[in-house]
């Protein structure tokens, strides 16, 4: 479903991504691990096709990533640390305007579905989004990638700032769609949540994918030597 061959990045003398191989497949949830400037972001932004590769290539479903290409664009939803919604629409407003850019027109009934999907409260629906938490923002933002219809999605830090009730929340969301046959990348600081949530767990270090391996291959204490390991070795 999500391919990356050779993908490169570089930003002047400097090589954000390098070379990086990797396959994900229909349904399964990967997990990027590493520490703040390793790539993982990089690598998500390019599949989105919001910045060009260097070289090498991402593909979709098969299809190519480019810059603006709506064929790759409408196949994938992109939840951010910070979900961007317009605060002075409610979420329901929210959810059908980013619906219909995707050339998706639903009812009332039907948006509800959606959010509800997604596990946002019914009395929240027709409240501005400007007085949501940031846990009801993320369900807004899977809402969206429900409606979408979207066989991938992105996450870049989605827990990050969200109480425990709200993190196992959204962990039971992207678990459900996993079912559903969505794939998932999903970059992240929380080496619990990447153990608990994702099938599989990549490591990244300047650039490189240095580790890969099943979740239910390690345990958490294991994973932690690991990563440790990793991201700290010498530059």
């Amino acid at each position: 479903m999500l391919k990356a061959e050779k993908l490169t990045k570089r930003f002047g003398d400097h090589t954000a991504l390098d070379n990086l191989d990797l396959e994900i497949r229909a349904g399964e949830i990967y997990c990027l691990l590493g520490s703040n400037g390793a790539g993982k972001s990089t690598t998500i932004n390019i599949f989105l096709g919001f910045i060009p590769a260097t070289s090498g290539r991402a593909l979709i479903d098969g299809v190519e990533v480019s810059v603006n290409n709506h064929a790759t664009r409408n196949l994938v939803a992109y939840i951010p640390e910070i979900v961007n919604l317009y605060p002075t629409l409610t979420g329901l407003e929210n959810l059908a305007f980013f619906s219909g850019l995707s050339g998706f027109t639903y009812s009332r009934a039907e948006l509800a579905a959606f959010t509800q999907t997604a596990g946002l409260q019914p009395e929240a629906l027709d409240k501005r989004v400007g007085s949501y938490s940031k846990g009801m923002r993320q369900k807004v933002g899977i809402a969206i990638a429900l409606a979408k219809q979207a066989k991938a999605l992105f996450l870049d830090e989605p827990t990050s700032g969200l109480d425990p009730h709200a993190s196992n929340e959204f962990s039971q969301i992207i678990t459900r769609l996993s079912g559903q046959g969505v794939s998932t990348l999903m970059a992240t600081h929380d080496l619990l949540m990447a153990k608990n949530l994702g099938h599989r767990i990549g490591i990244m270090h300047q650039g490189v994918l240095e580790q890969e391996l099943r979740s239910a291959d390690a345990s958490y204490s294991a994973l932690t030597d690991l990563y440790l390991a990793t991201v700290n070795q010498p530059a």
